[in-house]
């Protein structure tokens, strides 16, 4: 055990998730001082060292920790892919790093404007058109696009491109996403009512918080999303590939994972109660505090 006094200049090893790096009190501590890493650090707290080595134990993937220390170091965000920028989100989320989640949107919103410009519509166009009725975007390249906030209901987006496009808090109820590319995208607290993922590409998407009941995401890749505290009751997720998924505190009660792939999938403190999971593969699933009661396991690999 060991408290970290306000010394800024104290070394400190840290080992988040089997990657080992070493910086120091000052750095956790300065630019991000509301933080979840400045609070461990503050002198208020007594944290658990390895007895070998003498490392603070931080149960996170390391993989993007290294910018978060240069973020803290020099408030660079770094230039990353696509796919990257979500994890890199995810990651920042979780150690409560406001200026670097801010910084992260503000680099995908410069993103999303430049490609705009080679998308074969605007937002401006988009809302234009859903002021009619029965609106299609059937096969169109939307990629970058940013429609948050938008009535978005009933709208047809079956076989678009939508990578990397903003739908955060949109109204997206009925939507049809069939066969869709849209990988990356930011889902963000929308509402998804009832909406059809079938066969859809969502690799990485944000979808943290987004209202879910009832939507048919059955054959979709659901590749390394974020799912956390999403409202997923009585989804279809049939065939459903939620490899590395973040389902986290999520509801899927009464949902439907028949034949669904859940390899490293995070399912901590979600309701599953009455979900169907039969003869599904739970061995490398993370269920630590979740709620089993009512779920078909029968045949389940546990």
């Amino acid at each position: 055990m060991k408290d970290f006094q306000s010394d800024l200049s104290s070394v400190v090893s840290l080992n988040i998730g089997g990657k080992k790096f070493c910086t120091t009190v000052g750095t956790l501590t300065q630019r991000e001082p509301d933080s979840m890493l400045a609070a461990m650090f503050s002198g208020r707290h007594t944290l658990s060292l390895d007895p070998h080595e003498g490392y603070v134990f931080v149960d996170r993937d390391g993989k993007h920790f290294r910018h978060i220390l240069n973020w803290l170091r020099d408030a660079v965000v770094p230039t990353l892919e696509e796919s990257q920028y979500t994890e890199l989100l995810r990651e920042a989320e979780y150690y409560q790093l406001l200026g670097l989640i801010d910084g992260i949107h503000a680099v995908l919103n410069k993103k999303k404007e430049d490609e705009e410009l080679h998308t074969e519509l605007t937002r401006t166009d988009i809302i234009k058109c859903i002021q009619s009725e029965r609106v299609r975007f059937r096969g169109i390249n939307l990629s970058g696009i940013d429609l948050s906030k938008l009535d978005l209901s009933f709208v047809d987006f079956s076989y678009a491109c939508l990578k990397n496009v903003f739908f955060s808090r949109a109204n997206l109820q009925c939507a049809k996403f069939r066969d869709v590319d849209a990988e990356g995208s930011i889902f963000h607290n929308a509402t998804l009512r009832e909406c059809e993922f079938t066969g859809a590409n969502l690799r990485g998407a944000l979808l943290a918080g987004a209202y879910l009941q009832s939507a048919n995401l059955q054959d979709a890749c659901l590749v390394d999303c974020s799912f956390c505290g999403a409202d997923l009751r009585s989804a279809h997720l049939q065939n459903a590939d939620l490899t590395n998924a973040n389902l986290e505190g999520a509801i899927l009660e009464g949902a439907n994972l028949k034949g669904a792939k859940l390899n490293n999938a995070n399912l901590k403190g979600a309701n599953l109660q009455r979900a169907y999971l039969r003869h599904v593969n739970l061995r490398d699933t993370h269920l630590e505090g979740a709620k089993l009661d009512g779920a078909n396991l029968l045949g389940a690999i546990r």
